[in-house]
């Protein structure tokens, strides 16, 4: 009874994490649609969660899925370590969103998850070291650094091909199309957000379910999982995030329709490329660096620099933090369960 009670608590929070995710990860699908006024901010929303949801239908291999719920190695997976887990990420989430700060939902979770594995392992009297799976984990590490650079990149290149291509358009006609194209762009990344974000709390819930009943550890995962993931992501994203949206939207650079259009373009590749690897990448990192990248275009100091340190160090506390604030969470549990 108690087993049953505690693994329905960690689903409604792990479905809770992914709304949370959704309003938290708004301002990465809809922050340069916004400030650019293409779109109004409630318009945005409603587009974006669209086009989360529809994510569903084309995402179907769960490679991200599968990623993260090798995090933490077999033995040590409990439904109070998931538990823990969750706890830390919703925790870390909801403090980032509060003070407006566009950390990685997805490094959230993936050091919460880490931290309470090992946290299990010191109380088993096993090295807390062995209780992660380091494949995996300096995957996602590499890609802290990895996905804003390649964003940027892309982004870079993007723009250089489309001011190539309009370079004798008229400026009033130019920016018409790139408001329309905006549409598309800004469809594409949030599609591609929705397939790679809904699917790590995917993970996390088929775990908690296999911790259970290990019968079903090679079995499909049931389909109201992924059902019940996207609707919370899509559902969050319409309440928006709109601290971090001024973040995104107007303080790292000032973005016009042109540069939304390459910004989200690149951060819609990125996104696509590292789902396909099973690689669990943060949106927040890859949009920054393809919004840097259009920035860097116009000249150095177009981007503010200072905002952008900012986030570099949100961004690097985010796991060890996670992890131990999980860690912290599986002791206090440890004493009741």
């Amino acid at each position: 009874m108690v087993i049953t009670t505690l693994l329905v608590v960690v689903i409604v929070l792990a479905i809770a994490f992914d709304y949370i995710n959704g309003f938290h990860d708004a301002a990465n699908s809809i922050a340069t649609i916004v400030s650019t006024k293409v779109l109004s901010p409630f318009q945005a929303v409603l587009w974006a969660a669209i086009f989360n949801f529809a994510a569903y239908f084309y995402f179907t291999d769960h490679k991200v899925a599968n990623t993260i719920a090798k995090t933490v190695v077999e033995n040590y997976i409990t439904l109070e370590v998931i538990l823990a887990g969750l706890i830390a990420a919703i925790t870390w989430n909801l403090f980032t969103w509060w003070f407006g700060i566009p950390s990685s939902s997805s490094h959230t979770l993936i050091g919460g998850f880490a931290g309470a594995g090992m946290a299990k392992a010191f109380t088993m009297g096993a090295g807390i070291m062995s209780a992660v799976n380091f494949a995996p984990i300096l995957k996602v590490v590499a890609f802290i650094v990895l996905a804003p650079v390649i964003g940027m990149l892309i982004s870079v290149i993007i723009s250089i091909i489309i001011l190539h291509i309009s370079k004798n358009a008229r400026p009033s006609v130019a920016e018409k199309w790139f408001k329309r194209l905006q549409l598309i762009s800004s469809a594409a990344l949030s599609f591609t957000h929705g397939g790679n974000d809904a699917q790590k709390v995917m993970g996390i819930i088929f775990v908690a379910i296999v911790s259970v009943n290990p019968s079903m550890a090679d079995t499909r995962m049931p389909e109201w999982i992924p059902i019940a993931c996207y609707a919370a992501i899509a559902l969050g994203t319409m309440s928006g995030g709109w601290k971090i949206v001024k973040t995104m939207g107007s303080k790292i650079t000032k973005v016009n329709a042109f540069e939304g259009v390459a910004a989200e373009t690149a951060g819609a590749v990125t996104l696509g490329i590292t789902e396909h690897f099973g690689i669990p990448v943060s949106t927040t990192h890859t949009i920054t660096g393809s919004i840097v990248g259009v920035g860097l275009l116009k000249r150095v100091s177009a981007v503010r620099w200072g905002v952008t340190v900012s986030l570099l160090w949100a961004w690097v506390l985010t796991i060890p933090v996670s992890a131990t604030l999980a860690a912290l969470v599986y002791a206090v549990i440890h004493l009741f369960f």
